[in-house]
């Protein structure tokens, strides 16, 4: 699970659900709100209806009959009576415009007439059923009401003909937020599902291609052969593709058109060197002989080891999943000069074998030739496998432990031209092992001796298709 949220397309699906998670959840809250003042205004103005109707009747009728009227007008939520006095002292226009023009408009829009509303909020607990409720509705309330609602009270007071006020108060309790959890659930889910499914495919069509570039790069690196990549995804994803595709065109015909200028510029020189051995081998003086020949062949090794360099690198060889163990001990038993093998647990790499074989027998050379034998170990560390090769000799200064693998450098001491070795097997190694993927880097061991190690990428495991 963590790997999945990690990768782009993980991150951008749970992105795209949580926000349609918080843009429902809003929704459902502003719809909420809406409902609950859509009920309350049409309650608001079923009373302000009933009250105009009264006020009318009241009007009309003798006053014998206005008690009668106002008891059965009376409910046990809205309450009508007749009295010198407004219930309402000031009319509140800001929130009882509405409620006080329906009245007027019900009862004939005569002028003059005063009409006053104001809207109160009782309490934040629950309000006490009305006087006159029966025990049936109040208990009704209580359930209704679910122990948690508050009251919002409306007082109407409207001015009658013949001097009195017919006094209007009705209490609404807040209606409860009503969340029907199957539906939602039930909403979210198919949301999420489709979405998920739709965005699952079109970011696949955006990260697949990415992964192809991102493991074609990496093969790049290691020197593998890298067809050209399919076009394929939006316009940003087929213009990366054929960028990399191009990049790849220019560094595979840079890379081998410097590899054969150093091909045919060592090989090339050898005619050269070849007629001034002749024309040295003919001069009279015996130290200027030697002294021309000594420089002619060292010149002549250099050449050599110039188009072992070159051929080195220009080698096309597949790669191949080996068996670290396994290729160690044949190349032991190859070497003429062997060396101390530890044995480990099983590590499984991708490489050339030629041309690794070529990369650790020039580090393995040196250390048995310098440092007087070599014990070489092996391992795994997180990503990459490790080879260690330590010898027993007296090292190398600090300075120059980065030095050795500049080409033609040689150290003046123990690893002299005297000793053997033109400077160029250590470079040819990093750049094998570069090549691989890998690298190599000397130390001084604490206890003695010089240390290499030597790094290697692991077999890559197989990966899940990404289609297109």
């Amino acid at each position: 699970m963590r790997v999945l949220f990690d990768s782009l397309r993980g991150q951008l699906v749970l992105l795209i659900v949580l926000a349609l998670v918080v843009a429902q959840a809003v929704s459902l809250w502003l719809f909420v709100d809406e409902r609950s003042q859509a009920v309350r205004t049409a309650l608001w103005f079923e009373v302000a209806g009933r009250a105009a109707n009264v006020a009318l009747l009241l009007e009309e009728a003798p006053e014998d009959l206005h008690s009668a009227i106002l008891t059965a007008a009376d409910s046990p939520l809205v309450r009508f009576a007749l009295s010198e006095t407004p219930v309402v002292a000031q009319d509140d226009r800001a929130v009882g415009g509405a409620v006080e023009a329906r009245v007027r408009g019900l009862m004939g829009g005569i002028p003059g007439r005063e009409v006053r509303v104001k809207l109160n909020v009782v309490d934040q607990s629950i309000p006490p059923p009305m006087a006159g409720a029966g025990p049936e509705m109040v208990q009704m309330h209580m359930a209704m009401m679910q122990g948690q609602l508050s009251a919002i009270e409306m007082q109407l007071a409207i001015a009658l003909a013949d001097g009195p006020w017919l006094n209007v108060v009705t209490r609404y309790e807040r209606p409860p937020l009503q969340w029907p959890v199957a539906s939602i659930l039930s909403f979210v889910t198919t949301a999420a599902i489709i979405l998920v499914t739709v965005c699952w495919f079109l970011l696949t069509r955006l990260t697949g291609p990415l992964l192809r570039v991102s493991r074609a790069a990496e093969k790049l690196g290691r020197g593998e052969d890298v067809s050209p990549l399919p076009a394929h995804g939006p316009a940003e994803v087929r213009d990366l593709t054929q960028t990399f595709n191009r990049m790849q065109d220019r560094l595979t015909r840079f890379v081998s058109d410097r590899t054969r200028l150093l091909a045919a510029l060592g090989h090339d020189l050898r005619s050269p060197l070849t007629a001034l051995r002749v024309r040295a081998e003919m001069v009279d003086e015996q130290e200027t002989r030697e002294a021309l020949v000594s420089s002619i062949e060292e010149m002549r090794e250099m050449v050599d080891a110039t188009l072992a360099f070159a051929r080195g690198v220009a080698t096309s060889e597949p790669y191949e999943p080996v068996d670290l163990q396994q290729f160690l001990e044949r190349l032991r038993t190859d070497m003429l000069d062997g060396f101390e093998l530890v044995p480990s647990a099983p590590v499984q790499v991708r490489l050339r074998p030629q041309a690794l074989r070529r990369a650790l027998r020039n580090i393995l050379d040196n250390a048995v030739r310098y440092g007087g034998g070599a014990r070489v170990s092996y391992g795994q560390e997180d990503d990459h496998a490790v080879i260690r090769i330590r010898d027993e000799g007296p090292g190398i200064p600090e300075p120059e432990l980065d030095q050795v693998f500049e080409p033609f450098f040689r150290l003046e001491k123990s690893r002299s031209r005297e000793t053997g070795g033109s400077g160029l097997g250590l470079s040819i190694a990093r750049t094998l092992l570069r090549a691989h993927g890998g690298d190599v880097r000397l130390s001084n061991h604490p206890e003695g001796g010089l240390l290499a190690e030597v790094t290697l990428p692991l077999h890559p495991r197989p990966q899940p298709n990404e289609g297109d």
